[in-house]
């Protein structure tokens, strides 16, 4: 059976770790599904479900290759662990949280990749952020302004209810 590598992304504040939450409570009882944490330069937040790597371990990690994808973004370094490329090589659909950076360095690897893009309007993102209130997130406005583009198997424009954007997740995970 083949693997799915799925790559959440979107812009911050557009709820992904809510819906991927979400869907890992939804597909608990299932072992072919597998939610990875990835490994963030900070400690774990209420905003952010993460494991904390200190910055020597993350750019050993880097050089030497242990990691599926990694990237910096916003004075932070981000990796996936190398786990998500063996269980995804082992049949499972594995989704992580990523930069839309990681898309194209992914789908030119050896493993099949789903993209899912969650969004909001521009004025939902600003009222998540501000509500998160981390003095890392920066300057807000010109967070939110970062435009890259990504081609995605799935969009969820997430505005209502989360499960609503979640019931479109689950069902996107269940055919990879």
């Amino acid at each position: 059976m083949a693997g799915c590598l799925v790559l959440v992304v979107g812009p911050s504040g557009a709820g992904k770790d809510t819906l991927i939450r979400l869907a890992r409570d939804a597909l608990a009882e299932d072992p072919r599904y597998a939610f990875p944490r990835r490994l963030v330069t900070r400690p774990p937040s209420a905003d952010e479900d993460n494991d904390q790597i200190d910055e020597a371990a993350f750019a050993a990690g880097c050089a030497a290759g242990r990691f599926t994808l990694h990237w910096r973004a916003h004075g932070l370094g981000y990796a996936i662990p190398a786990e998500a490329r063996h269980l995804a090589a082992d049949g499972h659909v594995v989704v992580c949280n990523v930069s839309r950076r990681v898309v194209a360095p992914a789908r030119d690897a050896d493993l099949p990749v789903s993209v899912v893009e969650i969004t909001a309007p521009p004025e939902i993102l600003m009222r998540r952020l501000a509500a998160r209130g981390r003095a890392e997130d920066g300057d807000l406005a010109a967070r939110l302004a970062r435009e890259v583009p990504v081609a995605a198997d799935l969009r969820i424009i997430n505005v209502g209810a989360p499960e609503a954007g979640a019931t479109r997740l689950v069902a996107h995970l269940r055919v990879c």
